[in-house]
């Protein structure tokens, strides 16, 4: 690879990009193995249809919700004796943990950020996997099997007084929810640079029939048509899901009693995690194991994630655009985690932990996510508006969430405590918010060099988990210290909002090429990074 970017740079003087020099270079030598990679539609599709088995209603959604909803009907009134008075709507609701009675939801954040904080250590240690050889596909079948074992086991976790079992498969749940989400994100880079119309634009560019600029336009348009699609996709799928969810809790009489409700949390789960089996095979079978780096010299698969994780970290600071943008996911990244997380805790105790009526809010959430992920690509292809002009609109509506939060603090009129609130808010965050998880991924491609993307999209994941878990620490530490004042946190999350846009601002993403195709040309010349046939 480092000799094909050299050869290539020298005939063209430096004009083209890294990325199109590699595909002119595969397309002109007809090897057979890079024909073998063009991405086609069956194995598209494929990776479209496993997003709507991972779509997060087991470890992010009802998997919570049952967590919560266990801790409710454990806990006690603080301001009796402990264990003598159940929680009522209208008083707090407190248990021991970790050596200190807490509120439930500031264990569910402690929880959280524990769940983080371990998810940090394993993208460090095994998240550059990706990145070498032929191992993700493999990692992200055995996450999988993990996620899905993790889902069914809540079957045997249906009484309050396992609490602390849910605990257990809390914390499982969203760690694997999340290894699987970023191991199948790994591929999308892959995916997105071998579509054939994206090899064609490369050749017109050798050619001298496309200008650069006009080559990396089309291929963020296309990045981003691959991006918002499986999450239109995954919202279509998701909302056929619950469809079929309403049923169950109907058969199983959820609103008929406590029991049945908390029953009928398990039995979702436990659905959820067999949908997301059947989802998940035709990408284990369609997925083409695109080879990737090699091992650098006295590495092995145990060190070279911290040895990766410590050079992306180096080369980033070369970067400029690149740390900029790294700054700014953090903190923001940050901020919409722990909003989503506050805001679900808020959710769950004004709708009483019903699932049938949490089942409805994912439905009007999940329709208005896909029409707002749908509508914002619309209007990006239509006007041809950069990735990052999208993603600095959507961040906006991110803050007035937390905006809307804050002015819950000294008052019970507005801030997530009502009813109508609620499902306000489910069709706000998926018209509005949603995008996010579109946008905020495909800016990583942009701003990162395309031989090592899967090492600076593991380091933007560790970034993400690490943010990720500090602020659900700091909103736990808020509330406890505000006297069991769960709005407080969003004046903690506007601030870092705010601070984050400055960040944003300040990328220059046509800089960001011109210095990823310097930082490329570099590298291969350090022969730092070896790649085998892409």
């Amino acid at each position: 690879m480092a000799e094909q970017i050299l050869e290539k740079t020298d005939e063209k003087a430096g004009a083209k990009s890294s990325e199109v020099i590699d595909s002119a270079s595969t397309h002109s030598s007809l090897d057979d193995r890079s024909k073998h990679w063009i991405t086609r539609r069956p194995e598209l599709w494929a990776f479209y249809v496993y997003y709507i088995g991972n779509n997060g209603l087991a470890g992010f959604n009802f998997g919570p919700s049952q967590f919560q909803n266990l801790l409710y009907l454990a806990g006690y009134d603080p301001d009796e004796a402990p264990f003598t008075s159940a929680c009522g709507a209208d008083s707090g609701c407190v248990l021991p943990f970790l050596g200190k009675t807490r509120d439930i939801n500031s264990i569910v954040l402690l929880t959280n950020g524990i769940s983080f904080a371990i998810q940090a250590v394993l993208i460090i240690s095994i998240g550059a996997w990706a990145d070498y050889g032929r191992w993700r596909p493999n990692i992200l079948i055995f996450w999988t099997i993990v996620a899905v074992a993790v889902s069914f086991a809540w079957l045997g976790v249906e009484d309050p007084s396992k609490w602390r079992a849910g605990t257990a498969l809390y914390v499982l749940g969203l760690i694997t929810y999340q290894m699987t989400l970023t191991f199948w994100t790994a591929a999308f880079p892959g995916l997105a640079r071998n579509l054939p119309e994206v090899k064609e634009s490369a050749l017109q560019v050798v050619d001298d029939k496309k200008s650069e600029d006009e080559h990396a336009n089309f291929e963020s348009i296309a990045r981003n048509r691959v991006s918002n699609v499986a999450f239109a996709v995954c919202s279509a799928g998701e909302v056929l899901i619950l469809a079929i969810m309403v049923g169950i809790l109907k058969g199983l009489e959820s609103d008929e009693s406590t029991e049945n409700n908390t029953r009928a949390f398990s039995v979702l789960i436990a659905f959820s995690g067999g949908v997301w089996l059947l989802c998940a095979i035709p990408w284990f079978l369609s997925e083409q194991r695109r080879p990737g780096l090699a091992l650098p010299p006295g590495t092995s698969l145990l060190t070279v994630g911290f040895k990766q994780t410590w050079i992306a970290l180096r080369e980033c600071m070369r970067l400029k655009q690149t740390f900029l943008y790294l700054i700014f996911y953090f903190l923001m990244g940050d901020v919409l985690n722990t909003t989503v997380t506050v805001i679900g805790t808020l959710q769950n105790s004004v709708v009483s932990y019903s699932t049938l009526q949490l089942t409805y809010l994912l439905i009007v959430g999940l329709v208005a996510q896909g029409l707002g992920i749908y509508f914002f690509w619309l209007v990006q292809k239509q006007f041809e508006i950069s990735t990052k002009a999208m993603l600095s609109f959507n961040v906006f509506w991110i803050i007035i969430l937390t905006i809307w939060g804050l002015i819950g603090v000294h008052t019970d009129k507005f801030g997530f405590k009502h009813v109508w609130e609620i499902w306000a808010y489910q069709v706000f965050y998926g018209l509005m918010v949603c995008p996010w998880y579109a946008y905020s991924q495909t800016m990583i491609s942009e701003v990162s060099p395309l031989p090592q993307m899967f090492l600076f999209f593991s380091l933007f994941s560790v970034v993400g988990k690490t943010s990720a878990f500090i602020g659900p620490f700091v909103s736990s530490a808020i509330i406890t210290a505000s006297n069991d004042n769960d709005n407080m946190p969003f004046a903690f999350l506007f601030g870092l909002g705010t601070l984050s846009t400055i960040f944003l601002a300040l990328v220059n993403v046509k800089k960001s090429r011109k210095e990823c195709e310097e930082f490329v040309i570099a590298e291969a010349r350090r022969d730092a990074f070896r790649t085998d046939v892409i």
